[in-house]
C-alpha cells in the first residue's frame, strides 16, 4: 500500500492558540471518520469490516467536546470538570491508537508475541481484536513495538494517570489546566503521526487539519 504524506501547515503546534489546536484535531478526526468508516474496499476485507463497525463518529464528537475545556469559563475548572477533561482526552487517544491497529489489522493479529507481552491474548491464545483493548494494553503494546515514539509513550502514560482519577476514591494528582492544554497539543502531534502512517489511495483522500 502507498502511504501518502500528511499535508500540514508550516505553523508549529506550540505557536497555535489552544482553540486552533482543537479545531485541527476536529478536522483530522472528522476526515479520518469520513474515509475509514467507508473506505470503499481500500482496506483489506477483515480490516474494512472492523472499521465499518466501530464508532469513528464518536471520535469526531469527542473532539468537539474538547471545546468545553478551553473556553474562558474553563480557566476555573472544578476538580470534577478537570477529571472529565482528562477522560475526554484519554478516550480520544485510545480511539486513535485503536484506529491505527485496526487499519493494519492483519499485521496486528499476526503478532502473537506482541499480544502476549501486552496481556491481550484471548483464552484461546489469539490476539484480542484492537477495538476491545484497554488503554493499558494499548500502551504496553505500543511501547514494546515502539509505535508512538518516546513523546507519544510519555503522553499516553500521563493522560492515563490523570484520567484514572475518574475511578478513584482517594486523592490522586489531577495536574492543572496548563498541563492539560499541553497534553491536548501533544494529542495533535500524535494524531498527525498516526494519520501520516495510514495508507491512502491518493493525496486527495488524506484528512487535512485546515
Amino acid at each position: 500500500m502507498k502511504t501518502v504524506s500528511l499535508v500540514m501547515s508550516a505553523t508549529t503546534i506550540s505557536e497555535l492558540n489552544i482553540a486552533e489546536v482543537v479545531a485541527r484535531i476536529c478536522n483530522l478526526n472528522s476526515g479520518l471518520e469520513a474515509f475509514w468508516s467507508k473506505n470503499d474496499g481500500w482496506a483489506p476485507e477483515e480490516a474494512a469490516k472492523l472499521l465499518g463497525a466501530v464508532r469513528l463518529d464518536w471520535q469526531t464528537s469527542l473532539s468537539q467536546c474538547l471545546y468545553l475545556w478551553i473556553t474562558p469559563k474553563a480557566l476555573s475548572l472544578s476538580d470534577g470538570e478537570l477529571i472529565l477533561a482528562w477522560t475526554n482526552l484519554g478516550s480520544l487517544i485510545e480511539g486513535s491508537i485503536k484506529l491505527l491497529l485496526s487499519v493494519y489489522l492483519k499485521d496486528y493479529l499476526g503478532d502473537f508475541e506482541g499480544a502476549k507481552n501486552s496481556g491481550s491474548l484471548t483464552n484461546t491464545g489469539v490476539p484480542k481484536s484492537p477495538d476491545i483493548l484497554s488503554l493499558q494494553q494499548l500502551k504496553i503494546y505500543c511501547q514494546k513495538k515502539k509505535l508512538l515514539g518516546e513523546d507519544g509513550d510519555t503522553l499516553v502514560q500521563l493522560v492515563q494517570e490523570r484520567r484514572n482519577a475518574v475511578h478513584a476514591f482517594k486523592h490522586t494528582d489531577l495536574g492543572d489546566l496548563d498541563e492539560y492544554h499541553a497534553s491536548v497539543r501533544g494529542y495533535l502531534r500524535l494524531l498527525r503521526s498516526i494519520n501520516n502512517r495510514l495508507p491512502y489511495p491518493d493525496d486527495i483522500y488524506v484528512p487535512r487539519e485546515i
